[in-house]
């Protein structure tokens, strides 16, 4: 069953698809705040009153749908080229494949949260910001991310290679 923090979580997935359909700036901006808003509170409010197994799953989901609908908008915006684009989604997209990597094993699990990862989450929110306001940062965001994206992997693979007992 759904939490009350789900609900959060669940908003991101409509405000993804009218991130495409909009196609001005003003509206984009105010759908991305809301979205980092969302993704923000609805992990403090799930620790707080307790979120469910299903809000677990559906969180990190609902985060890699709104990062792949606001890079579809970058990306067919012509600002960056594909391979900044999959500098800045590396976290995501190495992830994506860990993750079908355990499901394919028949163990799925879940990494908890690192401050690598909350990293790129940030470069990412501000590589769509820069992206949106038309900023030359845009590029040097992307790499930054992209770099940032390294380190989180190595981060989690550490974590994740090192089992459960040593996970910190």
């Amino acid at each position: 069953m759904l939490a009350a923090p789900d609900a959060l979580t669940v908003v991101r997935i409509p405000l993804a698809v009218a991130f495409v359909l909009w196609a001005t700036p003003v509206p984009r901006l105010v759908i991305l705040f809301i979205a980092a808003a969302s993704d923000l509170l609805d992990g403090y409010w799930a620790r707080r009153v307790g979120g469910s197994r299903l809000g677990v799953a559906l969180d990190p989901v609902a985060d890699k749908l709104f990062v792949a609908a606001a890079f579809w908008v970058v990306w067919t915006g012509d600002t960056l080229h594909v391979l900044e684009i999959v500098a800045v989604l590396l976290r995501d997209l190495v992830a994506l494949v860990a993750f079908l990597g355990t499901v394919l094993r028949g163990r799925p699990t879940t990494l908890p949260a690192r401050a690598g990862g909350k990293a790129v989450t940030v470069g990412q929110l501000l590589t769509v910001t820069a992206f949106l306001a038309g900023s030359d940062l845009v590029r040097p965001l992307a790499w930054a991310t992209g770099a940032v994206s390294l380190y989180a992997i190595a981060d989690y693979m550490r974590i994740g290679f090192a089992g459960p007992e040593k996970q910190e």
